[in-house]
């Protein structure tokens, strides 16, 4: 015969196996492992991924790339175009229970500004000041006229992290961030995981139908997909190209796609450290040589089945803002080799370039390397893990690396800082003084037709100079488990967890 308290414990244990099993734990495969998580410190397309469930934003975009409120519930620009004034969400608190309120934003944009450490200083360094009108309203006063401020509250700038977890962390914030998303951070094991699961306080609660989320760092694209196959992962980002006809015909998975915003090139080294002393670092005809030597639509062809679009710009070519007075080159091996003779290099030229370790930029990097011999052109191909890579770009130990962005809303987030001198992503330490100017005139016009116009200026240079040569523009390609519901692919290729959950 059972006693009362063998009947309590055994109702007990039955209660929690009804609440594991009701458990919603989703698993996400990333293809790199994310730098630091600190969105004033971070680069990574995959920390962004991370973000969009750990970080929520002064503001977001649609699908259809149109910018909506977020943390901030409206905005309206001064009629000078000098001020912004934005009205704030009054039920948000941090994932450690602080307050959100404008006092919040005026420190994070000035930690944006301040911080040693922080990438973000060029996109907000339009903003003279930040005031704080009453706990939920704040209002940037500009030093000159930003077309692209919103955009930038849109990504890591519009990122507001807790000021009393950051304040006391200091640099190390990102060992343990502290956000105003709907998932807080538990752990994360490098190369292995990262940990976050359901914020109770989350102001947007009832859209969000998992209790964590784990996503796991899987470079080999045919291993991450396996994994979703054999029920390891529930969902996982960038498919390969060469597998989307295998997963579309799997009844067990689902496909999804958006057109990138960004590209994929090749980061040249023309000023940072003395590794920049060589050929390629000193020579635009070398870099010309390159890009004249390999065969864009081939390399889609070849690597990516097709599914990508080749590309010679940081604008595809179907974006209002390419120029379209410089159209993709075809190849032509012959002036490649007439243009290193003219560089002082009739006997070929060598270069090593870091790549990502994943399966795919390993062959996209060995199909460019053969078609580069035919040039004379050797290249060494330095296979790196990608926060390794990204470290070893930023302190110029590279000649040359191929690398991408995943583009923005506004044209200033694919050029600005890759290319403008001192600006927080050129790690080539390429300088221009036309290009700035060019650049920095694009930012201070709302006028369409004159951003135009700055940016072909700029383009005409960089074309000739080539400090990143541009490759493709790739489609994002997701799949998931038929049993997750409620995805919708972005063309910013981040996956955003409201509304998704497993089918009952």
């Amino acid at each position: 015969m059972k006693t009362p308290g063998r009947k309590l414990a055994l109702a007990a244990m039955l209660a929690l196996g009804a609440n594991a099993v009701m458990a919603a734990d989703l698993r996400i495969g990333l293809q790199d492992d994310p730098d630091i998580l600190d969105p004033d410190q971070s680069r990574t397309f995959v920390g962004r991924i991370v973000y969009a469930s750990l970080c929520d934003k002064l503001v977001d975009i649609t699908p259809e790339l149109k910018i909506v409120p977020m943390l901030a519930t409206g905005w309206k620009w001064s009629d000078d175009g000098m001020a912004l004034t934005m009205t704030l969400r009054d039920d948000v608190t941090f994932q450690d229970g602080e307050k959100f309120d404008a006092e919040a934003v005026k420190y994070n944009i000035e930690r944006s500004q301040t911080l040693p450490e922080s990438r973000r200083k060029n996109e907000v360094k339009s903003i003279a000041s930040v005031e704080v009108t009453d706990p939920y309203t704040v209002t940037f006063h500009l030093k000159g006229k930003d077309a692209t401020l919103l955009a930038q509250f849109a990504d890591r700038a519009g990122m507001m992290v807790a000021p009393e977890a950051a304040k006391k962390a200091g640099a190390d914030f990102g060992l343990h961030p502290v956000c105003a998303g709907p998932f807080k951070f538990v752990e994360r094991v490098q190369q292995d995981k990262i940990v976050l699961e359901k914020y109770a306080g989350y102001y947007n609660a009832d859209k969000i139908h998992f209790d964590k989320v784990t996503f796991l760092p899987i470079p080999d694209t045919t291993v991450r997909l396996a994994n979703l196959r054999a029920g390891d992962l529930d969902m996982l980002e960038r498919l390969a190209a060469t597998d989307i006809a295998s997963a579309k015909a799997d009844a067990n998975l689902t496909v999804a796609s958006a057109t990138s915003l960004g590209y994929q090139g090749i980061t040249f080294n023309t000023g940072n450290t003395d590794a920049a002393k060589n050929p390629f670092g000193e020579s635009a005809k070398v870099r010309q040589a390159l890009s004249l030597a390999i065969d864009r639509n081939v390399i889609n062809q070849v690597v990516f089945n097709g599914a990508f679009a080749p590309g010679n710009q940081p604008f595809p070519p179907t974006s209002s803002w390419y120029d379209k007075d410089f159209p993709l080159q075809g190849r032509d091996v012959a002036k490649a080799k007439e243009l290193l003779k003219e560089a002082g290099y009739p006997d070929g030229v060598k270069i090593q370039i870091q790549a990502t370790n994943n399966p795919v930029q390993q062959q996209l990097m060995q199909v460019i390397q053969a078609m580069a011999a035919e040039a004379g052109i050797k290249i060494d191909i330095v296979a790196k893990e990608f926060a390794t890579l990204l470290k070893d770009q930023t302190a110029g130990a590279f000649e040359g690396s191929q690398i991408g962005w995943s583009g923005r809303v506004d044209p200033d987030g694919n050029i600005y800082g890759f290319v403008v001198t001192g600006a927080g992503l050129n790690d080539g330490h390429y300088s221009n003084a036309e290009v700035d100017a060019a650049l920095n005139a694009a930012r201070t016009s709302t006028d369409l037709a004159t951003r135009k116009a700055s940016y072909d200026k700029a383009q005409a240079i960089l074309m000739q100079d080539l400090p990143i040569m541009y490759l493709y523009h790739p489609v994002w390609f997701w799949a998931l488990s038929k049993k997750v519901e409620g995805f919708t692919p972005y063309p910013d290729g981040m996956i955003r967890l409201q509304g998704v959950k497993f089918a009952e």
